[in-house]
């Protein structure tokens, strides 16, 4: 079946902070897209963040529930990894340099509560981003993954790439990560290893069964040898689809982006309200 036309809405925006590896706190980024969320929900322009991190995991608010959550977050921080829990949904997530993050942080239309066509987005977005290394990336929960969903993205019946969002009254953050380069089985097993410590004593059913072997990279899928490739790409589907849209049209202010200070700001709230 052909898929339906899509756009990117008007206006979008560009922030590309791969090369910001700056930050230790893996919070930085979320606690940015959670003001820029509030920007737009007032009418600035929409935005597309990318970012990476060099070392992290980040849990889902479920994950943060599990009898031995704060041991697993100690051990993991005693090993060099930035450890926090997310405000939006989904499971826990490794990141390392070879993981780039994707977010599309969007207007709320008037009466959406279906979130579905806003996942679409984002696997459009990136399903045409790779057109050219595969025509094979599907949709649809990989058993076994971690951080599964319904938009599991796989090829070949591996899953690289996991969609989550956080919703705003008048915004919403559309979330992905996508495994680019590395091997995706370290990942994976990095997950089980989480899961094995801080699920110790939880009931059946609380949190993912990861197999290391539901997991790989985009390197390993589809021979890409690197980020940049990725990102060049992403960009380049964004513009083509923005140009699209825009002939005549007005487009939202552009926004103030945030301090340095405010960021550090919503980073101690988000601790203050999610943290273990």
């Amino acid at each position: 079946m052909k898929e339906e036309a899509w756009s990117m809405p008007e206006g979008t925006l560009i922030w590309d902070r791969t090369q910001q590896l700056d930050q230790e706190d893996v919070l930085y980024p979320f606690a940015l897209e959670e003001l820029l969320c509030r920007q737009v929900g007032e009418g600035t322009a929409p935005f597309i963040h990318l970012w990476r991190h060099p070392r992290a995991l980040v849990m889902g608010l479920r994950d943060s529930r599990l009898p031995r959550a704060a041991e697993a977050k100690q051990w993991l921080e005693s090993d060099g990894y930035s450890v926090a829990v997310r405000n939006s949904g989904g499971a826990a997530v490794p990141l390392d340099l070879g993981v780039v993050n994707v977010s599309l942080i969007l207007p709320k239309k008037q009466g959406q509560i279906d979130f579905r066509q806003d996942f679409e987005t984002m696997y459009r977005l990136i399903k045409e981003s790779l057109e050219a290394a595969s025509q094979d990336v599907n949709k649809g929960e990989i058993v076994g993954s971690y951080c599964p969903g319904d938009y599991d993205l796989s090829i070949q019946g591996k899953k690289f790439c996991g969609i989550a969002q956080r919703r705003q009254a008048k915004a919403f953050v559309v979330q992905a990560f996508i495994v680019v380069t590395g091997q995706g089985s370290v990942k994976a097993e990095l997950a089980q290893q989480f899961y094995r410590l801080a699920g110790e004593g939880a009931e059946n059913g609380s949190f993912p069964q990861v197999a290391h072997d539901s997991m790989a990279s985009l390197e390993e899928l589809a021979g890409m040898t690197g980020v940049d490739s990725f990102i060049d790409s992403i960009k380049q589907t964004v513009r083509l689809r923005k140009q699209q849209t825009m002939a005549g049209r007005e487009t939202g202010s552009a926004p103030e982006l945030p301090t340095h200070e405010h960021i550090m700001d919503m980073v101690h709230s988000m601790k203050q309200r999610y943290g273990i």
